[in-house]
């Protein structure tokens, strides 16, 4: 019996494993999943306790491979899908931990954005603190806050709403979602910063989607492209018949030759 290709989590559909190596296994994070210590319980969605408590169980996804220790490297919002990159052992955790600390992991995403865009393309350098009176939230800072940088790219425009590609290149809590709203394109479906009256807001969908991670190798500094499908993602906001893809990583893994080994990009 072979190793499955998804991890089975009580509560939600497989999890689909996109990519793996002796250091690091990549998922497609459900929506609705939060990425929390073990110990925060004030959620049964918490996607590092469900993992640490299947490991435990030796479920055959883990059993198969060996696994002891699984822990997110980086962060998705909970209602964010995606490319998530979970660490199997501290050494990995620690090393890869420091490439995004450092910016050196490109991160693209999918979004969805009330408001038909105007410009072609910007980036967005506006500084980001929590929300002093609300907690959860984040606001611009130009003062207190710490830099924070987005490009956005506009793929296609449909009714009322924008197709956007999003390059975040540093790493702050809600940084692409406060940047959309500051720069007057709310994610369509954002119960915190968009539009929506806020008895419908928590009944959408979060029009985002984590689509890339893209990095070199810590370990044995070769390239790595992670891609998560995304044509369902168009279809469901209503660009089916867009053609996009993403472009070629950028210069933060091009010294490194071509990719270790191609993920998922079936989309």
């Amino acid at each position: 019996m072979g190793k499955p290709e998804w991890i089975e989590l009580p509560g939600c559909d497989p999890i689909p494993i996109l990519y793996e190596d002796r250091s690091v296994l990549a998922v497609d994070k459900p929506a609705g999943w939060l990425l929390v210590p073990v110990h925060w319980q004030r959620t049964a969605r918490n996607l590092q306790a469900a993992l640490e408590s299947s490991l435990r169980a030796g479920d055959w996804w883990a059993r198969s491979r060996g696994l002891k220790y699984l822990r997110f490297v980086h962060r998705l919002d909970g209602d964010t899908s995606g490319v998530l990159l979970l660490a199997r052992s501290p050494g990995a955790l620690a090393a890869y931990s420091r490439l995004f600390q450092r910016g050196q992991v490109e991160k693209v995403y999918l979004a969805v954005v009330e408001g038909e865009v105007k410009q072609p393309a910007w980036v967005c350098r506006l500084k980001l603190a929590p929300e002093p009176d609300s907690k959860g939230r984040i606001r611009v800072d130009q003062r207190r806050g710490k830099p924070a940088e987005t490009a956005f790219r506009r793929i296609a425009v449909g009714q009322g709403v924008t197709l956007l590609e999003c390059r975040p290149r540093t790493g702050r809590t809600h940084q692409i979602r406060v940047h959309l709203a500051a720069s007057g394109y709310p994610v369509v479906g954002d119960p915190l910063y968009g539009r929506a009256a806020p008895s419908e807001a928590p009944h959408r969908k979060l029009a985002l989607r984590a689509v890339r991670l893209a990095y070199v190798d810590p370990f044995t500094h070769k390239a790595v492209d992670i891609q998560a499908p995304w044509s369902h993602f168009l279809a469901e906001f209503g660009f089916a018949e867009v053609p996009w893809k993403p472009e070629p990583p950028t210069s933060i893994i091009s010294k490194a030759g071509p990719p270790r080994r191609p993920s998922t990009t079936k989309s």
